[in-house]
């Protein structure tokens, strides 16, 4: 059962529509949440969207300002479990509220995801500085190199 290469594990990461985002409180209690997401170089973006949401006092969002040790997975599944993998970047996160630093990874964001046309990106956005990328993949060779 072969580990991925770094720049395997971010390749696939990077590819992948939708990740979960892990997070946890100060006395470790993890929350883990999907989202959208964009690499650019070793940062990867995600934002809170329009979509309605339970609360506008977002858990990932206390969880980043008070304990910005985060992890990122993304991942595979097959019937076929040859094909199965999964991809992993850990990092330090910040949560950044400022409309004018929002901009750049707001239209990235909109870049990747048409569906961002018919739904605002009011923020705030949540930048991951990646530090370590990791993986695993069922079989060696799979997923083919690309």
């Amino acid at each position: 059962m072969p580990r991925l290469a770094a720049d395997q594990a971010r390749r696939l990461l990077a590819a992948a529509r939708v990740a979960r985002l892990a997070t946890a409180s100060p006395d470790g209690v993890p929350h883990l949440v999907p989202v959208t997401f964009v690499l650019a170089g070793d940062t990867v973006y995600t934002a809170v969207d329009g979509k309605p949401k339970a609360t506008a006092r977002l858990r990932r969002l206390d969880n980043i300002r008070r304990n910005p040790a985060v992890a990122l997975l993304a991942d595979h599944y097959a019937e076929d479990w040859s094909e199965l993998w999964w991809a992993r970047a850990d990092g330090q996160a910040s949560v950044i509220a400022d409309p004018a630093l929002m901009a750049g990874p707001a239209r990235l964001l909109a870049d990747r995801y048409p569906q961002y046309a018919a739904v605002p990106l009011p923020g705030p956005v949540i930048a991951i500085h990646v530090s370590r990328w990791s993986g695993w993949a069922a079989a060696p060779g799979f997923p083919a190199a690309g």
